[in-house]
């Protein structure tokens, strides 16, 4: 009886069950739900303080220049730097990883 040749999803749904495709995922994981909720907390902190505290929002720092204003333009500055740290940390950390799970998919698919 001749074996069914693999086709190409079950060579990914063999990947996804490998140590090494688990650990990739484990990874990524760990870093992202964290910073995720960390941003979603510094966000809604945010908005919550615009509805809630008014009164600490407006306060003048200097000028025109409110404590709601700087807040709104720190929302900006958290998600470049998020970007930058994630961009670092997946070019150290996950993009090894990676590569090696995709050379798992090519050798499986050059069988």
């Amino acid at each position: 009886m001749a074996t069914q040749p693999q086709t190409a999803g079950d060579t990914y749904i063999a990947v996804q069950q490998t140590p090494e495709f688990q650990a990739l995922r484990r990874k990524f994981r760990g870093f992202v739900f964290p910073m995720t909720a960390f941003f979603l907390a510094w966000y809604f902190l945010y908005v919550l303080l615009s509805i809630f505290a008014s009164s600490f929002m407006n306060k003048i720092l200097f000028g025109k220049i409110t404590v709601g204003l700087i807040f709104g333009l720190l929302q900006f500055v958290t998600t470049f730097a998020i970007t930058f740290i994630y961009a670092r940390w997946a070019n150290r950390e996950l993009d090894p990883a990676a590569e090696a799970v995709s050379a798992t998919i090519a050798h499986e698919a050059g069988r």
